[in-house]
């Protein structure tokens, strides 16, 4: 089972790859401090284990009753998963930008 459910997250991960690059390297006013790059690493890395646990969840709680049949809890799984790795990376990318912003 664990196989099937993580299906969804593998199936992300290049994407999740070009979303980590994309918020690593943008926006390049800012700073690249270590402490900056130590938020990076930690902010990336919370996003994976979010869309990971949201994955799992979304696999575990979908309904297989439904008329979309068994492809149902891969939907949500991906759904959900996606949408906790974009939430993360969009609450770290306003964070960030508050937090290491340049004192001119």
């Amino acid at each position: 089972m664990a196989d099937v459910a993580d299906l969804a997250l593998i199936l992300f991960l290049p994407w999740f790859f070009i979303l980590g690059a994309l918020y690593w390297f943008y926006p390049r006013t800012l700073e690249k401090t270590p402490a900056r790059r130590r938020f990076d690493v930690g902010m990336l890395a919370a996003a994976f284990v979010a869309a990971f646990i949201a994955g799992r969840w979304g696999y575990a709680f979908a309904d297989t009753s439904i008329e979309a049949g068994p492809i149902w809890r891969q939907v949500l799984a991906s759904l959900l998963a996606y949408k906790a790795f974009l939430l993360v990376v969009a609450v770290a990318w306003a964070w960030r930008g508050m937090r290491f912003r340049r004192l001119a």
